[in-house]
């Protein structure tokens, strides 16, 4: 499923315009983005939880020619899945 998929779902479902479940979509993506910036978790009961994990900087290779390279550190999305949505889709 792709984003105007998503879109196309929500107007069908709540009996939206597409422009307003555009909207709506959005509106939800920017406020968990604007969370994970500032390192808060967002947990959805019986769907998951996303977090943000913090990796220190640290010294890897370049594939092509095996110098060293200096990596600095980074905030990585992570994504954990409930219990509930796991044993929907599996089947359970």
């Amino acid at each position: 499923m792709t984003k105007s998929d998503l879109i196309e779902a929500v107007a069908s479902k709540a009996n939206l315009t597409k422009d307003k479940a555009s909207t709506v979509v959005n509106k939800i993506f920017d406020l968990m983005v604007d969370a994970m910036k500032k390192d808060e978790r967002i947990e959805i009961r019986n769907f998951g939880n996303f977090t943000v994990r913090n990796y220190p900087a640290y010294t890897g290779r370049n594939p092509k020619t095996g110098t060293a390279v200096k990596v600095g550190p980074k905030k990585m999305p992570f994504f954990k899945v409930g219990l509930e949505l796991k044993n929907k889709v599996d089947g359970k």
